[in-house]
């Protein structure tokens, strides 16, 4: 008997179901790219623990930077004793990501908990209850989290939902540009936006809109940006909080900073996680600084937030990425995927489309390439067959049809070729292709 499969019947017996597996594999240690499992078994790790280690697993800057501060101070709670790191790692994030002229922020512990202040930082910023968000979106799992996403599954029975929340359709071109133009198709969809809010909401009420500008869960759908630049314009009319999800798109996934700066469009506020840390549990609300400085004092906070030892994590790991120039890296390792997925296409008549920004590249499994319906056991099967060649893959989407590339930025050229191979001969395995 494996001590992996030990593992797993202890999980069993120990946690509850509801803490879902998406992938059947189990981590002793790891290390750039490279996840090792109980068996020591080696694993190439393209989920990057859900795009949290963008530097890569356990970076040696990040864990001496970790044991440091953990010898000078474990907690305090910044709301009692404020402390250096907290404002240092602040100031840095408002070097990198200033939002106008005047940029302010608070830390968090996770995406969840940015989005469920964001939420109240625009509602006190606007005097307003409600706040647009869209289909196929993923915001977390708390109660405002989960009364944004859009997908059923991940909140079963677990209402009622937060109130004063209107749900639109994301503006998706690959399923609905039917041959038009990004433009026409953006002026489309806007003009549902407006008839939205004469039909479904107000605007007058409407405090904010999220939206993720590639969708994580969703599938890494690609807000277009016609449609963007005219919603930042709707909601400059309409008085209107625009936020930026980017808790799974920071932190140099996309080539940037932030995926917002390929838009050339500025958030009222936006919300990090995930990859600021190396897996530390820490988060961020970045914004405006009218907007930021609406919320009254004691509104915002928590005994948590901005913990010391997470604040090293977080400057370690953006100095990291600096020295490392991952931004530049994930250009290369995202065209590296995106050109590999397109040869694919070119024979595997199953794939629909090939998306991404950055580093940030879907393919998504269709049964029909004209119908584009979901094909969830072509993906199914390609991700057990990845796993058992020794490659982690993370599925996406509403009908989980979708591959979603995560892997560490870190990641080597002669491990990123490994693991296309992998996919490669694992779909021509699945379709029965035997030579291309």
């Amino acid at each position: 008997m494996s001590s992996s499969h030990d593992l797993f019947e202890r999980r069993k017996n120990a946690v509850s179901r509801g803490v879902g597996v998406f992938v059947e594999t189990t981590a002793a240690q790891a290390s750039g790219a490279t996840i090792i499992d109980v068996d020591g078994k080696k694993f190439i790790d393209f989920g990057g623990g859900i795009g949290v280690v963008n530097a890569g697993h356990c970076p040696p800057r990040v864990v001496e930077a970790i044991k440091i501060q953990a010898e000078k101070m474990l907690h305090a709670c910044f709301h009692v004793s404020t402390y250096e790191p907290y404002v240092k790692l602040c100031e840095k994030l408002i070097e990198i990501l200033p939002h106008g002229k005047k940029t302010k922020v608070m830390l968090t512990n996770t995406g969840a908990e940015s989005v469920e202040n964001a939420i109240k930082i625009a509602r006190q910023a606007t005097k307003r209850p409600a706040v647009i968000c869209f289909s196929e979106a993923f915001h977390g799992r708390s109660l405002m989290g989960m009364s944004l996403t859009s997908k059923v599954n991940y909140k079963l029975n677990c209402g009622p939902f937060a109130p004063e929340v209107y749900r639109l359709d994301f503006p998706n071109f690959y399923h609905g540009g039917d041959g038009l133009s990004e433009v026409e198709y953006s002026d489309k969809e806007i003009n549902k936006l407006e008839k939205f809010v004469i039909t479904n909401v107000d605007a007058g009420s409407v405090a904010a809109i999220i939206l993720e500008l590639v969708q994580g869960e969703g599938g890494f759908n690609i807000v277009p940006v016609p449609y963007l630049k005219s919603l930042r314009k709707f909601c400059d009319t309409h008085g209107i909080m625009l936020i930026f999800d980017e808790v799974q798109s920071g932190f140099c996934r996309t080539g940037k900073w932030g995926a917002y700066e390929h838009y050339g469009v500025m958030p009222d506020i936006s919300v990090w996680a995930k990859s600021m840390g190396s897996g530390m549990p820490i988060g961020a609300v970045i914004g405006k600084q009218e907007v930021m400085d609406a919320a009254e004092p004691g509104t915002l906070g928590g005994t948590y937030l901005g913990n010391p030892v997470c604040c090293a994590a977080a400057l370690a790991t953006i100095a990291v990425m600096e020295e490392e120039n991952l931004n530049s890296r994930a250009l290369v390792v995202g065209k590296t995927v995106m050109d590999r997925f397109k040869k694919m296409s070119e024979w595997a008549d199953c794939i629909g489309d090939v998306r991404g920004l950055g580093a940030m590249i879907a393919m998504e499994f269709v049964t029909d390439r004209k119908t584009k319906l979901p094909n969830t056991e072509v993906c199914e099967t390609l991700v057990k067959a990845c796993l058992e060649k020794g490659l982690i893959l993370l599925k996406a989407g509403s009908s989980k049809h979708i591959i979603r590339i995560l892997s560490p930025l870190v990641i080597s050229d002669a491990e990123l070729a490994k693991a296309l191979d992998i996919i490669e001969l694992s779909l021509k395995e699945i379709i029965g292709v035997k030579k291309i």
